[in-house]
């Protein structure tokens, strides 16, 4: 099942996709509000709601607009640690992503003229959590994934490496595209092609089971530190291929397109601006 959160004049609403048609799941204006609902599968499944044509364009909100949390994984990609000259992790490198990052599939990505240079793309996978979820074992943790989606941790990279914190280069407003939408856990597996391409070239291709922690340790290991609420995001980390590590440099300029997509879970075409 693939649920996502679409704009409407002056709101939002969430909807479950079936081929190119979008059914408005009644009483939820995002997934967000949805996935705190315990019983969110079976309102999604159920859901009869007026139904809209996306076949042409959709202007698609964040799958999640607001989650009380972002959390992100860097280093997590064996090719990416080995391209960044790193060794194999020990535990997950984390860093906070707050809401007002997220923009939607086609979204612009805006960078103000102060943090316009050495722009980098870093196409990921994303978790997002189904139910509260505190110390969970692995067992736990998997049934507490309702789904996955694509993310871009677009990261200001000048502004990363200000000091030995990344937090600063990752968390810009509006620049981290996040869906189209959500698959459900139940249809989406570890495995499948994650790619991300700069004006039609491929800068980034890998598979998703190249993970060193995987989804479910992952919410194992967060929930051991702080609650994990329903639509709080995990982005996995990102494969090799970014701009940082290549030789000469290479970062995202004004104009150019950014598509990110994962077999399975859509694409989404972002313009820099």
């Amino acid at each position: 099942m693939k649920l996502a959160t679409l704009r409407t004049p002056g709101s939002t609403i969430a909807v479950r996709i079936e081929e190119s048609t979008a059914i408005e799941i009644p009483g939820f204006t995002d997934v967000g509000e949805l996935l705190a609902n315990p019983l969110w599968r079976h309102l999604s499944e159920t859901a009869d709601g007026a139904a809209r044509d996306i076949a042409d364009s959709t202007d698609w909100a964040p799958v999640v607009p607001r989650p009380s949390k972002v959390v992100c994984v860097g280093l997590n990609y064996a090719n990416h640690i080995r391209e960044m000259g790193r060794d194999l992790p020990e535990y997950p490198t984390l860093f906070a992503k707050y809401p007002e990052a997220l923009i939607g599939a086609n979204d612009p990505i805006v960078l103000p003229g102060y943090a316009a240079e050495n722009v980098d793309w870093e196409g990921e996978l994303a978790v997002i959590v189904g139910k509260s979820t505190r110390r969970a074992d692995l067992e736990e943790a998997e049934k507490s994934i309702a789904g996955y989606a694509v993310l871009n941790d677009v990261t200001m990279r000048d502004y990363q490496y200000r000091t030995g914190q990344w937090f600063q280069g990752k968390t810009f407003e509006a620049t981290t595209p996040f869906g189209p939408y959500l698959v459900t856990a139940d249809e989406f597996k570890t495995g499948s092609e994650i790619r991300t391409e700069v004006d039609g070239e491929t800068v980034q291709k890998d598979r998703t089971d190249d993970l060193v922690f995987g989804p479910a340790q992952l919410v194992s290991y967060i929930s051991h530190i702080f609650t994990l609420n329903p639509g709080d995001v995990i982005a996995t980390g990102t494969p090799g291929g970014v701009g940082q590590a290549r030789s000469p440099k290479r970062f995202l300029e004004r104009g150019q397109i950014l598509q990110t997509g994962i077999s399975g879970l859509g694409l989404q075409t972002n313009r820099v601006s």
